[in-house]
């Protein structure tokens, strides 16, 4: 099969259960990716704008919270306003898709002809002049893994992630991954985290998501309150490091900007309740620059405040936020 002694090259062994029967149809899905990969950047991405034409009869579902995500933060957009930019955003989750192809298995080559436009790299130099780390504070936006990996070529970018439930997807992603990235830490890895980021290292993280199971409060995003993971306050907090925001956008024509911002000021401080707020607000900054290109299909308020009932239309439960 084409690009599967990429795929399975010795830099990490293959678990013989991942090559049973079972698990083909997911080896041929990764072929697929492969394949992907091997496209010129400009025909990608016009395959993945006519994937994401597709994505609202494909992903229904998800479609709805998006228009729900869109209708909570955008209250003072006329309904056609909102319904525009939801067909826009399904036209970008295309593109992620492909995107996600070129940013896991595309060549250095391939992915250095892509075109990059990176402000704010003074703000590393200084840090790793200090001998501090550096905390990159972004955002799910659909284009988050080329960006990532655009910028890894040019710094040691480490980051964080949350294993697949494939395990052959699990397996290969996360050695792609390291082919270009640093390091690689699981969500629950508190302790390498702080590690890596107390040697200097520079870790790339997005909080924007409702992680049940995990420490959080209730901080405003786009005036809704969500259910905000507090671990950017306790990673500087633990090890030091300074907390910049990492914007990124896909461009009208062709190629990203990407924008390391300077850091925030007195982070952390002794109130873990308006650092997360803090993090909200730069994160809803970089979002409402370019909307359309935001994950909306997360159900970013999934976890509601006491007495505050569910916006998604079913049955979700609920835990205890402090």
């Amino acid at each position: 099969m084409l690009g599967l002694s990429w795929m399975l090259s010795p830099r990490r062994r293959v678990p013989r259960h991942l090559l049973s029967v079972r698990h083909w149809p997911s080896w041929c899905a990764v072929w697929v990716i492969w394949l992907l990969a091997r496209l010129p950047y400009p025909l990608l991405i016009l395959l993945g704008r006519g994937i994401g034409q597709l994505a609202p009869w494909a992903m229904p579902a998800r479609r709805r919270i998006a228009a729900t995500n869109l209708r909570l933060c955008f209250p003072e957009m006329g309904a056609d306003e909102r319904a525009r930019l939801l067909r826009t955003n399904m036209v970008n989750l295309g593109i992620m898709l492909v995107e996600f192809a070129l940013g896991w298995m595309g060549s250095r080559r391939s992915v250095e002809r892509v075109p990059v436009d990176i402000q704010g790299l003074g703000y590393l130099e200084d840090a790793r002049r200090r001998g501090v780390g550096v905390l990159l504070v972004g955002a799910h936006f659909t284009h988050l893994e080329l960006c990532g990996r655009l910028l890894s070529m040019r710094v040691p970018l480490a980051g964080m992630y949350r294993a697949m439930d494939n395990e052959v997807l699990e397996f290969v992603i996360l050695r792609a991954r390291l082919r270009y990235a640093a390091a690689m830490f699981t969500k629950d890895d508190l302790l390498g985290t702080v590690r890596y980021l107390r040697r200097g290292g520079i870790l790339w993280y997005a909080p924007d998501q409702d992680m049940r199971g995990k420490e959080a409060v209730f901080a405003p995003f786009f005036g809704v309150q969500a259910a905000t993971i507090t671990a950017t306050h306790h990673l500087a907090r633990l090890s030091g490091a300074v907390v910049l925001p990492f914007a990124h956008r896909r461009l009208a024509r062709g190629g990203y900007e990407i924008r390391i911002l300077p850091p925030l000021d007195d982070f952390p401080s002794s109130d873990v309740g308006a650092d997360t707020q803090r993090v909200n607000g730069a994160i809803e900054t970089m979002v409402a620059s370019a909307p359309e290109q935001y994950l909306w299909i997360h159900k970013r308020f999934k976890t509601r405040p006491p007495g505050e009932g569910e916006v998604y239309g079913g049955s979700e439960s609920r835990r205890p936020i402090r």
